[in-house]
C-alpha cells in the first residue's frame, strides 16, 4: 500500500484478488453465451428482413448402380475377427455359482442335438452342429443366416 491508497483502496484491492479461477471460468463462459445470444439474434433479424431468401442446394442422390463400382475386399481380408460357438445358457445367482466346485453340472437352455450358434465377434451368422475331425471338435454349419436378417438383428 503506498502512502496516498486509503484503506478503502486496500480493501477494494483485496477484494479484487479474492476472485477465483473458477469465478473467471465462469465470467467467461458468461461472455461466450452473451456472444452467442448476440449472434442467434442477428440471424433472426436478418432472416426476417424481406431481402432473405433461401440458398439453393442441390439435393445428393445416388447415381451409381449397385455393379458399376469395384469394391477392393483385399483391404479387410486380413483383418482378424473371433468367432465362438455357444452350446447355450443360463442365468444363476452368484450364491449358486460360488457353490460350483468339480463334478457339478449346469443346466443350460438348450437341448440335447439342438443346433449350436455360430457367433463372429459376438454377432449371430450361423448354426451348426458339433462334429469331430482328427480328433479335434469341429462345427458343420446347417443354417447360415442371411445378412439382411442380421441387419434386423441390430436393429
Amino acid at each position: 500500500m503506498s502512502d496516498t491508497d486509503t484503506p478503502q483502496d486496500e480493501d477494494i484491492e483485496q477484494a479484487g484478488e479474492a476472485v477465483t479461477a473458477d469465478d473467471q471460468a465462469d465470467l467467461g463462459d458468461q461472455a461466450v453465451a452473451d456472444d452467442w445470444a448476440d449472434a442467434l439474434d442477428a440471424a433472426a433479424q436478418i432472416s426476417n428482413d424481406e431481402g432473405a431468401s433461401k440458398a439453393g442446394l442441390q439435393s445428393l442422390q445416388d447415381t451409381a448402380s449397385p455393379g458399376d463400382e469395384e469394391f477392393n475386399l483385399d483391404v479387410i481380408l486380413d483383418v482378424p475377427v473371433t468367432i465362438s460357438m455357444e452350446i447355450g445358457q443360463t442365468k444363476i445367482s452368484i450364491r449358486n455359482l460360488l457353490q460350483l466346485n468339480q463334478g457339478s453340472v449346469i443346466e443350460l437352455d438348450r437341448l440335447a442335438g439342438e443346433p449350436l450358434d455360430v457367433l463372429i465377434n459376438g454377432t449371430l451368422i450361423a448354426h451348426g452342429e458339433v462334429v469331430v475331425v482328427n480328433e479335434k471338435f469341429g462345427i458343420r454349419l446347417t443354417d447360415v443366416i442371411s445378412p439382411v436378417e442380421r441387419v434386423k438383428k441390430l436393429q
